[in-house]
């Protein structure tokens, strides 16, 4: 859905509340837990994780100029000085995360791509999740979740082919404290699906 235009979502506001808009190598304390959202949206969850584990890192990433600035304000706001935001596209990640082997790895609520032909634009597509492997940890752990049946189906597969193995799946998960603005919305008409996958290393 296009998003309402923000006048103070300007690149000049963005880059004063600390937003990363250009490929930058992260450099982050490996000996701390690393959480990565890609589509973070207004960021109602990641701000939330990142409010209630002040020891841990957070990063969130979104391409939406003005769904980002919401998402800059609220850590401005909580002053959350362990939750770095980048605004750029997933496929630029490796550029980000050079260093940095991350946790977990949320993908919540993503654009379904319907339409056949634009599958490949999916966040779960193999390609962006072999992409995923160049910053993930060895034990590390994708945590997908959507709305939509047909793409929850067809991850299935993708894992698959991307050599992961899903350790846990939930055809309804109920509420929780960490929900995007999206989940709470769409809670009212329909089930919440989620997985969770690791990398097959055998």
């Amino acid at each position: 859905m296009r998003q309402k235009k923000i006048k103070d979502a300007t690149i000049e506001n963005l880059e004063k509340l600390g937003v990363l808009l250009a490929p930058t190598p992260l450099k982050v304390d490996a000996s701390k837990k690393i959480t990565l959202e890609i589509g973070s949206g207004k960021g109602r969850f990641i701000t939330s994780l990142a409010n209630d584990f002040p020891e841990e890192v957070f990063i969130a990433v979104e391409r939406d100029q003005n769904v980002c600035y919401r998402l800059a304000q609220k850590k401005s706001v909580l002053e959350l000085k362990n939750l770095i935001v980048i605004m750029d596209d997933a496929e630029k990640l490796n550029e980000y995360l050079v260093d940095v082997k991350v946790d977990n790895l949320h993908l919540n609520f993503s654009d379904p791509w319907p339409k056949k032909k634009h599958h490949k634009r999916r966040l779960t597509y193999p390609t962006m999740l072999n992409q995923y492997k160049n910053y993930l940890k060895k034990d590390g752990k994708i945590i997908f979740r959507t709305d939509h049946a047909d793409l929850f189906v067809d991850s299935f597969q993708y894992f698959n082919e991307a050599s992961f193995i899903v350790s846990d799946c939930n055809w309804a998960l109920a509420p929780s404290d960490y929900m995007t603005e999206y989940e709470v919305k769409k809670r009212v008409s329909g089930p919440i699906y989620q997985l969770i996958a690791e990398q097959n290393h055998d």
